[in-house]
């Protein structure tokens, strides 16, 4: 049940209506996630769409966006956004293992991945100045300057969606993450 004020997306007016009807068209849809925060707030909807709008444009790849996403939902606690991210992983190509594994820290099968995940999870269980060995180890696995900026923008767009779905506590409508 939601904590936030959720109205049903056939009765949202407005910038609300706009943005819905969008998602709707480009994804068969609207999330659950997307609704709690269009119903609240559309300007906060659009600047989340608008930064996944970007991610898509930036150095990395969808699996590598999702590889990031599993893994900061993953520390975050997030149900809601393990489900939707595990789907969406599975689209980009990662297997079922690999999706565990990017969540867990194991070893995918994928050095670059687990270079990717490991640095992900390093920044999301940590505060302060990241380690240069962290830092270090994402370079010597072959992501550039601009991709780690660029994972930095993708844990900041899954981080928004985290927190809104814990403190609504999103019923989920993809099928629940292992």
């Amino acid at each position: 049940m939601s904590r936030l004020h959720t109205i049903a997306t056939t009765e949202a007016t407005g910038h609300a209506a706009q943005l819905f009807t969008a998602i709707k068209g480009a994804i068969g849809m609207v999330p659950n996630a997307y609704v709690a925060v269009g119903s609240n707030s559309p300007v906060a909807l659009e600047a989340a769409l608008n930064l996944d709008g970007a991610l898509k444009k930036s150095s990395l790849s969808v699996k590598e966006i999702e590889i990031i996403k599993l893994a900061i939902s993953e520390d975050a606690g997030c149900d809601y956004c393990l489900a939707a991210h595990t789907l969406m992983g599975a689209k980009a190509g990662l297997s079922r293992p690999a999706i565990l594994a990017v969540r867990k820290g194991g070893a995918s099968g994928d050095d670059r991945a687990d270079a990717l995940a490991a640095f992900a999870h390093t920044l999301a269980r940590s505060s302060g100045t990241v380690p240069a060995e962290a830092v270090a180890a994402v370079k010597a696995a072959g992501y550039s300057d601009a991709q780690i900026v660029d994972t930095l923008l993708a844990i900041a767009s899954i981080t928004f969606t985290n927190l809104v779905n814990r403190v609504n506590d999103t019923a989920l409508d993809f099928p629940a993450a292992d």
